[in-house]
């Protein structure tokens, strides 16, 4: 009975992993305090809140979701999202303002969970790679443009990449938060892209160039602090910090959100569930691969929505699983979810009792540590291999990412959206269509374009590669017509015509119609329609059609089966019937 309160990782938990996790655990919390803290005012609210949220929804997660090393806590992706549909609302910081994210972790978190326990995981799929990529690139650097005013002074409150570059060529200032915050970025940065190799060339193991790695953005945090309290940065030269953060531990704060918080809410609630559910899922499930495992799409939403549902009550802001924060798990060794609860009561106890200490870090350190971070979110060259592959995905990815920086993170989602769909109708409406012939000596049908085939004079052997709807059958016709004009200019006219069915999933009623209206005329002008190799649900429906009873031609079951048996008539004559 015990086991089945107990989730999937630990009935039985295999103990040779404990130390692993308890220190993946404790490593975890230590590097991902500053980054905790930067998401919480990236998303407009008081930096402890990035601390809180790192406790009990990640216990809620590790409980309910199936990924065994999957980091969640606050992100980049659900901070700014926050901060960008809020914003218009309340001021940043607000008491109506704390409601409204309360409010947006609640109904995502809720949709999250009826989603996984509808067992509607598969609704991830609905947004393809390159579309998540724009998004996430474009998000990146929005996040960018908003971090700029930690180190420029700005005070432009917007939340588009188009007027927070505007604000930055008319109201910059450079002064010693600049400066601070510069220095910081330069080290970030050293420390991500070249620190490792530096490490290497020194004779240091990878493992300890990681584990320094990954400390450096705590060595850079507490550096800007010192230099702060050293200098007195902020009482003299008029340095931002973080201010006063709430010692001890906060209540859980049961509410009931407004009709008016609902309704003001409904879109963002919907997208930042939408968004949260597709990166969720990805990472779990690249996360999985490299470790050749496997997860439960909806058992991560369940994980997703619980963990949100908690942060609404404690915290009061969304959260999601972080690229961050699981590499980090990952590179500190954590086995199981044992970690994350294992960083949860960690950070339990730095936000009992250790929280002050952070009251003068400066803004513009955090700031460097958001914008370093979101630069490597930037994936340029995801897009450029997207772009080169398949020209309407890199429009859909771009369009993504244009549209989040210069519209907004809701118009950029909506736009990678609908190119998404415009691709998908692109594609359907216009198949592939191909004329085959036989391959010598084989049974094998290829495009007479690109093999050398044998062809039956007077027939017409066509493919065609998708699914018949009302939306593509102007291009078969189209394709049908050309080549029955092209056999009028040839010796030999076209008195057979097969169409190839093996890649037709479906034909609506439109088709079927548009069938039975070819069929009739070909009737008429002495020409004979075949099918070939229609698969069974498709035969099913067809045959209890007009079209059926009035075929002029027969059904075969084999390409090869109509090429043998329409050269024998061929042979035989041009009036032998079959």
């Amino acid at each position: 009975m015990m086991c089945r309160l107990l989730p999937h990782w630990a009935s039985p938990y295999p103990r040779q992993h404990l130390g692993s996790d308890v220190l993946a655990g404790i490593i975890v919390t230590i590097l991902v305090i500053p980054q905790s803290l930067a998401y919480a005012l990236l998303a407009g609210l008081p930096p402890q809140t990035g601390l809180y949220i790192s406790i009990f929804p990640v216990i809620a997660y590790a409980l309910f979701g199936s990924s065994m090393v999957q980091a969640v806590g606050p992100v980049a992706i659900t901070a700014i999202m926050t901060f960008s549909v809020l914003t218009p609302l309340a001021p940043p910081g607000s008491a109506e303002y704390l409601v409204l994210a309360a409010t947006l972790a609640l109904g995502s978190g809720l949709l999250l969970l009826a989603g996984g326990l509808l067992r509607l995981g598969f609704l991830a799929q609905l947004l393809s790679r390159p579309v998540i990529s724009g998004f996430i690139s474009g998000s990146a650097v929005l996040i960018v443009f908003s971090q700029l005013k930690h180190l420029f002074g700005l005070t432009s409150g917007s939340t588009d990449a188009w007027h927070l570059a505007g604000a930055l060529l008319t109201e910059t200032r450079i002064d010693a938060s600049t400066a601070i915050g510069f220095a910081a970025i330069v080290l970030l940065a050293f420390a991500r892209w070249g620190m490792a190799s530096l490490l290497g060339k020194i004779g240091l193991s990878t493992t300890s160039t990681a584990f320094i790695v990954r400390l450096m953005p705590l060595f850079v945090v507490l550096g800007g602090t010192l230099a702060v309290i050293g200098w007195q940065l902020d009482s003299r030269y008029g340095v931002a910090v973080v201010g006063r953060i709430a010692e001890g531990l906060p209540g859980f704060q049961l509410f009931l959100p407004g009709l008016a918080e609902l309704k003001l809410l409904v879109v963002p609630i919907l997208l930042m569930a939408l968004i949260g559910m597709v990166q969720n899922i990805s990472m779990a499930q690249a996360l999985a691969i490299k470790r050749r495992e496997r997860i439960d799409a909806n058992a991560e939403l369940l994980g997703l929505g619980s963990a949100n549902i908690v942060a609404a009550f404690y915290g009061g802001m969304p959260v999601g699983g972080g690229v961050s924060r699981s590499a980090v798990n990952v590179a500190a060794g954590a086995q199981t979810p044992l970690a994350s609860i294992v960083s949860a009561f960690a950070m339990l106890a730095v936000v009992a009792g250790a929280a002050p200490l952070f009251a003068r870090l400066p803004l513009a350190v955090l700031a460097a540590s958001i914008i370093v971070a979101a630069i490597s979110m930037i994936d340029l060259r995801a897009l450029r291999q997207t772009w080169d592959y398949d020209r309407a995905d890199g429009l859909a990815a771009l369009g993504a990412a244009a549209g989040v920086c210069a519209l907004g993170l809701e118009a950029g989602i909506a736009l990678g959206i609908l190119f998404s769909l415009a691709t998908l109708l692109y594609r359907a409406s216009t198949p592939h269509i191909a004329v085959l012939g036989r391959i010598p000596h084989s049974e094998h049908f290829r495009n007479v374009e690109r093999h050398a085939v044998e062809t039956i004079p007077g027939v017409l052997f066509l493919r065609i590669d998708e699914s018949l709807f009302f939306g593509n059958l102007n291009a078969v016709e189209t394709r049908l017509a050309a080549e029955l004009d092209k056999s009028g200019d040839k010796s030999e006219e076209i008195r057979d015509v097969v169409l190839i069915m093996s890649a037709v999933n479906r034909v609506d009623a439109t088709a079927m119609e548009v069938l039975s209206d070819i069929n009739r005329d070909f009737a008429e002008r002495g020409r004979r329609l075949h099918l070939a190799e229609i698969k069974g649900p498709v035969q099913d429906r067809l045959s209890r059609s007009p079209l059926w009873p009035a075929l002029s031609g027969q059904v075969f079951l084999a390409v090869n089966d109509a090429f043998e048996t329409l050269s024998g008539a061929a042979a035989s004559g041009p009036q032998q019937e079959i």
